[in-house]
């Protein structure tokens, strides 16, 4: 999985073997435990328990798993584990990484710990075989110890063990090894980020902005698609679609229909104006079709129109072409001058709904207003 990218040679390391660390995987954890001890290398660590690198993984993992449902494979512990201390915890989806690791620090949860045992099984032992190539079949049977202590009889290795107790197991990095990713570590970093990608995108095909979902969520720039918003909301009264409230300059917010933690982009036809306060009670959840989008096609053919009529909302309207309307294909479906509403209604249908619909079989919920108010 290492394709076309090289990594820096060393007079002194086996760059070889280590370029193959990532071939062969079924599951994700090779990648995050790799990624953690080069975390904490970078922090300045050289001996790490398993315990605190296995909470590093859930930590990398978090926002691939609880903000964008990815997929992280048929049967992956680690998308267990965050699966279910997301839904135990009560920390949110876009959490920041400081705070889901102090909550884990402190975590007594006999599930948690036993699906930490389950991940450290093999991936420790394991990450490293390619270095091993002798070792085969039964060797890696032994009994975890006996295991670690014939793995420290072979040369030249990233890390050895020095205990193996559960948890608490510790591993530390050899000096020419801390020095080697220290000093390559931007190549080193985008090397695991790229492998994560080919991972993903293999076990996700359908979803799009894969290497937009490796991370907490950043604030979206739609600051033209909100001007433009605001222009139609001077000349004509303007609702949004969920609540009926009124809006203007002042109360105005952008959400997006189909949930930017599944589209991964800013596209015009997928924006549309409500109120920061319903924004942030649908969150990442799709809206019920059959109530909203019927709403959606009259509020975006009445942004469509007034942007042919008023030169004031026109011209914030070319400004959120060339930004926020990056498929010409759609460009001449959805805003070429002289549609219809009947027209305009079917052309969105047939640009948005594969996309939710999409979305949808990822596991993005449904979510209603009238239902949310009532805490249905």
């Amino acid at each position: 999985m290492n394709t076309s990218m090289r990594l820096p040679e060393s007079e002194y390391l086996d760059i070889n073997h280590f370029s193959h660390l990532f071939d062969n995987m079924s599951e994700s954890y090779k990648i995050f435990w790799f990624q953690a001890i080069v975390e904490l290398v970078l922090a300045g660590k050289d001996r790490m328990s398993y315990d605190e690198l296995l909470n590093r993984m859930i930590v990398s993992a978090w926002y691939m798993v609880s903000e964008y449902h990815l997929n992280m494979g048929p049967s992956d512990t680690l998308e267990g584990l965050v699966n279910y201390i997301y839904k135990t915890s009560g920390l949110k989806s876009n959490e920041k990484p400081e705070k889901i690791l102090a909550y884990l620090g402190q975590l007594e949860d006999g599930e948690f710990k036993n699906k930490k045992n389950v991940i450290s099984y093999n991936v420790p032992y394991r990450l490293q075989a390619p270095f091993m190539p002798s070792m085969k079949g039964r060797a890696w049977a032994l009994p975890k110890p006996k295991l670690a202590a014939r793995i420290n009889q072979e040369k030249r290795l990233i890390y050895y063990f020095l205990t193996i107790q559960g948890m608490q197991s510790e591993i530390r990095v050899q000096p020419e090894w801390i020095n080697y990713i220290t000093k390559n570590q931007e190549i080193i970093k985008g090397w695991i980020q790229f492998n994560l990608i080919l991972y993903l995108q293999k076990r996700n095909p359908s979803v799009p902005g894969i290497a937009s979902k490796l991370y907490p969520p950043q604030e979206r720039k739609i600051e033209r698609v909100k001007k433009y918003w605001k222009a139609i909301a001077a000349v004509s009264p303007l609702h949004d679609i969920y609540g009926d409230t009124e809006l203007t300059q002042h109360n105005l917010s952008i959400d997006h229909f189909v949930p930017w933690s599944y589209v991964a982009h800013d596209e015009l036809w997928n924006l549309h104006p409500t109120t920061r306060s319903i924004n942030s009670s649908k969150s990442n959840n799709l809206p019920e079709w059959n109530a909203y989008f019927p709403k959606l096609c009259k509020i975006e053919y009445l942004g469509y129109c007034l942007s042919w009529q008023y030169e004031q909302v026109h011209k914030e309207f070319e400004k959120c072409l060339k930004e926020h309307v990056n498929n010409l294909d759609i460009q001449v479906k959805l805003y070429s001058k002289g549609l219809s509403k009947e027209l305009f209604a079917n052309r969105l249908e047939e640009v948005i709904y594969p996309v939710y619909h999409a979305a949808q079989e990822m596991g993005f919920g449904s979510w209603n207003l009238q239902q949310a108010q009532n805490g249905i």
